[in-house]
């Protein structure tokens, strides 16, 4: 299922496009993720498990992007309308190398004992694979710029180079070509497409105005236009969320150093 680099560039490219984001644009859906209270919009139970690098203020290496984009999240909001942008809070921010399980799959899969001790252990012994690649250095991504998708708003980024890429891949083969990681129901079911989520579509109205909307997103992403942001990958880890604003690991659970 994985592409080669040059087939993933041509793709991610295109994802930050004014073309691609008016095209994505006719087909947003509310995310079922957040809903609204009186208190303002509060994340729904999302259950599930995913090797990602550590989420928000745990990440020391990026915080100087992770600082930027607090308020950058804060003028997508201002421009799109609070109705219909549901903000992630900064302490979710994080890269998804390779998700595993979540949601009614998960449910079902902690109908077995002891599931959670399995999937942490066969992801580690993928993780064990991987070894002659740990510690070499750190992954250096691009930030490509604004990315719609159908029940959120990302920012999209790129490994900057071919090696970056390959090494994201195998560490990603190694978990989903894992017999013992498949015997738990985990399979992929995605293209590595990187990206850091802002925000899931909160409330629609019928009549949205569709083309004001991509029109707000594009002058937004004209900020990243030349950016001098980039996003290192050093560390991946098994972290378990509740919901999309929670993501949590014990210090014994399994990590990756690259």
């Amino acid at each position: 299922m994985d592409e080669n680099y040059q087939t993933y560039l041509n793709r991610v490219m295109r994802l930050t496009l004014p073309e691609t984001h008016r095209s994505q644009a006719q087909h947003l859906q509310e995310s079922p993720k957040f809903q609204r209270s009186a208190e303002g919009w509060q994340a729904t139970p999302f259950p599930g498990f995913a090797v990602v690098t550590p989420a928000g203020k745990d990440d020391q290496k990026n915080v100087a992007l992770y600082d930027y984009l607090h308020a950058y999240q804060r003028q997508l909001q201002q421009q799109i309308g609070a109705d219909i942008l549901a903000l992630v809070p900064p302490d979710s921010f994080h890269l998804t190398l390779a998700d595993l399980i979540w949601d009614s799959a998960y449910r079902h899969a902690c109908e077995t004992p002891g599931f959670d001790q399995r999937l942490r252990d066969r992801v580690a012994s993928s993780f064990r694979q991987c070894e002659p690649m740990a510690n070499n250095a750190p992954l250096r991504f691009q930030v490509l710029g604004l990315m719609v998708m159908t029940r959120a708003i990302a920012l999209c980024l790129a490994p900057t180079d071919e090696d970056a890429y390959d090494r994201v891949i195998r560490l990603r083969r190694a978990i989903y070509q894992n017999p013992d990681v498949i015997e738990l129901g985990i399979e992929q079911q995605y293209y590595f497409t990187p990206h850091i989520t802002l925000g899931y579509f909160g409330e629609l109205e019928p009549n949205l105005d569709k083309a004001a909307l991509v029109q707000s997103l594009d002058a937004l992403n004209q900020q990243w236009i030349g950016s001098s942001f980039d996003f290192w990958v050093y560390t991946a880890e098994v972290r378990k969320f509740d919901d999309m604003a929670t993501y949590f690991r014990e210090p014994d659970w399994a990590t990756f150093e690259f």
